[in-house]
């Protein structure tokens, strides 16, 4: 007799199972980027500012509006995610065919001026992470451009979003930071779950701020855009949608500690900040130089992953629009606009910031104003593109599908009204 136990084989269905099972997730990990790096890159240098003063300035009062903003991008982003996968193309292309040149330019332009104050932003956040660490804006954007601009112009699809994928894991810098601080857990969870409104311009405008830097018109584009480039199929769009739920969950997990941070730290020792590099000298002294550093390194990420993104999201969303070759898997020479787009957006931006005295804070309220303009406009596209059968056949939206677009977009519409109007106030 053997001394070698002779473990029983698991019965066929079993093996069936589990066989299905890896294959599933086989399936996945060949189907995820798209969704988790959209959502990511939203907490850029913007987001993270604007993150950082509803904690300073408010505490834990808008922590609750992070469940339904979660919700809406979900909502929003898996139904351009449906739209690339059943049409195989991307939206800008879509809108062309549906609605014709003349709107497709207009809302072009709009989103060239929206997505290069926001590229101007990312720039000026990489400069404001590395001053933190002692290093000169006349050395690190330079050198973060040169670096984002290569990534892109010399890599493939899969190696650019390989490196995308790792940035997004860098946000766990934020949740480690929020951890640290020891925050009282039960009035935490006590202010996620009750809706907190005051019927104030200040605190409107904070709201509306945190919802648009969560929602903006270049995600539609950039995820539906990298859908297509990527050539998901129809039967794997299951998994592509769990790709959409766990970005769209993960970007507002780190939102939340971003909050939590400030809420815990800043407001509580009624400290005012304008920016995010006010929020991480200020962490200093009230959470250590660790969780400072933590919070800086946090901004560096979210800013050069961004600068990267930002620029390409418009590449893709313009040269669709006018119909030219796009797509980062084609060379310098087989997609000349898509690459001179980018690169123009990136060297413009790197030197805006650069100038002396620059109003980089008017640049980037007058993008997020154009960005309040745009989105539900693209919204209302999207949403006529989703319901078209001829299109979409059996994978059109349904009736409570519709019902929740529509709802989304009337709230949309309602609080970008608020922004836009906020500095008559």
């Amino acid at each position: 007799m053997s001394a070698r136990a002779v473990l029983p084989r698991p019965p066929a269905a079993t093996r069936s199972w589990l066989s299905a099972r890896w294959r599933g997730l086989l399936i996945f990990f060949s189907v995820v980027g798209p969704g988790i790096i959209t959502a990511n890159v939203d907490n850029d240098a913007g987001g993270i500012t604007t993150y950082s003063l509803a904690g300073a300035h408010y505490g834990q009062a808008l922590l609750w509006s992070l469940i339904p903003i979660t919700l809406a991008l979900i909502l929003i982003q898996e139904m351009t995610s449906r739209l690339g996968v059943v049409s195989g193309q991307g939206l800008s292309d879509l809108i062309r065919e549906r609605f014709g040149v003349k709107i497709t330019f207009y809302l072009m332009i709009g989103l060239i001026i929206t997505n290069f104050g926001n590229a101007v932003a990312e720039f000026a956040g990489i400069a404001s992470a590395m001053e933190i660490f002692g290093v000169s804006k006349y050395l690190s954007v330079p050198v973060g451009g040169f670096l984002v601009w290569w990534m892109v112009v010399k890599g493939s699809y899969r190696s650019v979003e390989k490196i995308f994928l790792v940035a997004c894991v860098v946000y766990i810098s934020y949740i480690v930071a929020g951890i640290k601080i020891a925050p009282h857990w039960p009035s935490l969870l006590s202010a996620t779950l009750r809706p907190h409104l005051e019927l104030k311009t200040d605190f409107l405008v904070m709201l509306t701020g945190v919802i648009g830097t969560t929602i903006a018109p270049w995600m539609q584009f950039y995820q539906q855009a990298a859908i297509v480039e990527k050539g998901v199929r129809i039967e794997e769009y299951r998994y592509a949608r769990w790709d959409t739920i766990i970005g769209s969950v993960m970007v507002n997990v780190v939102a939340f500690f971003i909050i939590v941070t400030c809420a815990e730290t800043l407001f509580k020792s009624g400290i005012r900040i304008e920016t995010a590099k006010d929020a991480a000298l200020a962490l200093a002294p009230l959470a250590g130089k660790y969780n400072a550093y933590l919070f800086a390194f946090g901004l560096l990420n979210a800013s050069l992953f961004a600068a990267s993104i930002l620029p390409l999201s418009t590449a893709y969303s313009v040269c669709e629009g006018m119909g030219w070759e796009i797509g980062v898997n084609k060379k310098f020479t087989e997609a000349p606009q898509f690459y001179g787009l980018y690169t123009l957006i990136i060297f413009i931006s790197m030197g805006i910031v650069l100038l002396p005295d620059f109003p980089l804070i008017k640049i980037m309220y007058l993008s997020q104003v154009v960005n309040g303009l745009v989105l539900p406009f693209i919204l209302v596209f999207m949403l006529v593109l989703v319901n078209d059968r001829e299109l979409m056949g059996e994978h059109a939206n349904g009736r409570w599908a519709n019902v929740a677009g529509v709802a989304c977009v009337s709230i949309l519409v309602l609080l970008s009204l608020v922004l836009v109007a906020s500095p008559f106030f």
